[in-house]
């Protein structure tokens, strides 16, 4: 196991060992209150149904104050009924505890099936580019063509793959945003160029033609990784809905301090669903059914301009087809 295997498990036992502290700390107070508060309105309603002894004392017995005689009759029940109340008390404290010292697992559960459902989605379109790839230099070989620019391109592709999993394995570990993103920076042209790469043979299947515009001295305070991953993830998108021989188009461009990068396509639009939800994992939209997403791209993009301090959005949307807006910071 590596050092930094062995960092993040000795991390999570330290998150459950704390919440199990604080579970048992807040049942054992919660339970003595509910103990003490028991006691108290017991005691007072003895002192309350209690009357003075006013029997007559035999001559010569002991003397003293008088004593006070308690009614069984009058407190038992209500002895039982505070008995009830404080065993449902400890129930519901008991279901409370039960929760809250869950919540580390689901946590960890939870990250788990985004990890698996994003290195899933992520893998997807490297992995068809490079079966498509594959595909071209078997035909290639079968007409005695040469195969070196196809391997140099499969070769790219397999880079892509170790790049995605290396940053998605480094963004779960750090939870986000990592000590060495304020440093980031990167080329726009080379991250469209590298995410127009990888889309190319799906856009080209479909007919579909891509265009870009990117200034080469235009750069963002973004990792080139996880920059292109986004690229690709909403190239990815705008080829899926694209109409078929359309077009699809990349712009990048100043906008003050920061730079905006617009991914425009001219299919159907996003049709029913929200715009403000398009970005949540596995939303879709149901204009286009024969090329339903697992909608998980988006979400993903989201989450890395997060992490640079920028935005996404759905800029323009319609039936001539949909805008994103990618903003993050420049670096000069």
């Amino acid at each position: 196991m590596s050092g930094r295997a062995d960092r993040a498990v000795a991390a999570d036992r330290r998150r459950v060992q704390r919440s199990a502290l604080r579970t048992g700390l807040w049942v054992g107070l919660a339970s003595a209150a509910v103990v003490s508060i028991i006691t108290v309105v017991i005691v007072t309603v003895m002192v309350t149904a209690s009357r003075p002894d006013r029997r007559p004392r035999p001559a010569g017995g002991p003397g003293g104050h008088d004593g006070r005689i308690l009614d069984l009759d009058d407190v038992l029940p209500v002895a039982i009924l505070l008995g009830l109340a404080g065993v449902l008390a400890l129930a519901v404290i008991a279901w409370y505890a039960s929760r809250r010292a869950s919540e580390p697992l689901a946590e960890a559960l939870g990250v788990q099936r985004a990890f698996v459902a994003d290195a899933s989605h992520e893998l997807r379109t490297p992995l068809t580019t490079l079966n498509s790839r594959i595909q071209l230099a078997e035909h290639r070989l079968q007409q005695g063509g040469d195969v070196g620019a196809v391997l140099h391109d499969m070769r790219h592709d397999a880079e892509v793959m170790d790049a995605v999993l290396t940053d998605l394995l480094l963004a779960a570990d750090s939870a986000g945003a990592r000590s060495d993103d304020a440093g980031a920076d990167t080329p726009v042209s080379e991250a469209v160029a590298a995410a127009v790469a990888v889309i190319g043979p799906r856009a080209e299947s479909r007919g579909v033609r891509v265009e870009t515009i990117a200034s080469e001295d235009l750069r963002v305070a973004a990792d080139p990784t996880a920059l292109t991953r986004a690229l690709i993830a909403l190239l990815d998108n705008a080829v899926r809905y694209a109409a078929d021989d359309g077009v699809v188009r990349v712009a990048a461009a100043p906008d003050g301090r920061r730079v905006a990068l617009r991914v425009s396509d001219d299919g159907p639009g996003l049709g029913d669903l929200d715009p403000e939800r398009v970005f949540e994992r596995f939303a879709r939209s149901t204009a286009s059914s024969e090329r339903r997403g697992f909608g998980l791209g988006l979400a993903l993009v989201r989450d890395i301009a997060t992490r640079f301090g920028g935005s996404v959005e759905v800029e323009e949307t319609s039936a001539r087809g949909t805008v994103f807006l990618l903003v993050l910071p420049r670096r000069h």
